[in-house]
């Protein structure tokens, strides 16, 4: 080598740890320093719920074939109460060191009781109400647990289109 070059080392190991429990002490500072809520929900998210509640109780559904479909004006303005009324039960149950899922679920069941308590009381008060269709309806598959899956699935959605 002449006197004009120059070699420099880069050392790729890490000092070994002083002991086991520093070590430790430094991998639950990182995995703490990363964190990772699903609550609160977006707006977008929120947004998708309730237009699967309007489609869900405007179209054909296993809610609809159960207790009819609901008129879409009607079903846009029940979707928003039912959203915006599981999302306060659910915020009043959050707590800052949840990581959100337990709220979500609670949301959830929260929108599908909301959702099933209204398409039975505007079944029952409609005096035309046929309810020979609630006999073709699954076992496997209830009102509530459709309500479920598609909130859910709004919210996976959300959080898949945010990475």
């Amino acid at each position: 080598m002449s006197d004009s070059e120059t070699t420099t080392t880069v050392s790729t190991t890490a000092p070994p740890p002083e002991d086991d429990s520093s070590a430790t002490d430094t991998k639950k500072q990182a995995i703490n320093a990363i964190s990772f809520s699903i609550w609160p929900l977006t707006q977008r998210t929120r947004d998708s719920v309730i237009t699967r509640l309007i489609e869900t109780l405007s179209t054909t559904s296993v809610l609809s074939k159960r207790y009819g479909t609901v008129p879409h004006e009607e079903a846009s303005e029940v979707s928003r109460r039912i959203e915006e009324e599981a999302f306060s039960v659910a915020t009043s149950s959050a707590s800052s060191e949840d990581d959100g899922l337990e709220v979500v679920q609670l949301y959830s069941k929260e929108i599908s009781k909301r959702m099933l308590e209204t398409v039975k009381a505007r079944s029952g008060s409609s005096a035309n109400g046929d309810n020979s269709a609630a006999k073709t309806v699954s076992a496997d598959v209830t009102p509530t647990s459709a309500a479920s899956e598609e909130v859910l699935s709004s919210v996976e959605n959300e959080a898949a289109g945010s990475n």
